[in-house]
């Protein structure tokens, strides 16, 4: 059996992620790594969304009212987060199922689609 102690580091809700899955899958180390990554990535969205509550959505700069920047850095780790779940690729029950939303198998390829060399040489 695999170690299943949440790595240094890790805050509430990263240990809480951690948990929830080494205990219920086996994961191989790249998928390790992976959960490693989305459970800091879930600690930095508290950490930016106690910032974006103490001073508001919206702050004052010199050049006038703007997005707080920590509200800005959330949007764009949600996305991350959202993206190593996805790349985990949990079942969504007990059953084993693939998630049910995409109703196909994740396909392997680039963010974009599959690269391939210039000039058409594989």
């Amino acid at each position: 059996m695999t170690e299943t102690r949440a790595p240094a580091g890790l805050r509430t809700s990263g240990r809480r992620l951690w948990q929830a899955v080494v205990s219920s899958y086996e994961l191989a180390e790249h998928e390790r790594a992976l959960l490693i990554e989305a459970c800091r990535t879930l600690d930095l969205l508290d950490r930016l969304d106690t910032e974006v509550r103490r001073d508001g959505p919206v702050i004052q700069t010199p050049q006038g009212l703007r997005a707080h920047p920590a509200a800005v850095e959330a949007r764009q780790q949600r996305l991350t987060y959202g993206r190593l779940l996805a790349a985990l690729r949990l079942p969504d029950d007990d059953t084993g199922d693939q998630p049910a939303s995409s109703g196909r198998p994740q396909r392997r390829g680039g963010a974009r689609g599959f690269y391939s060399l210039p000039g058409g040489a594989s």
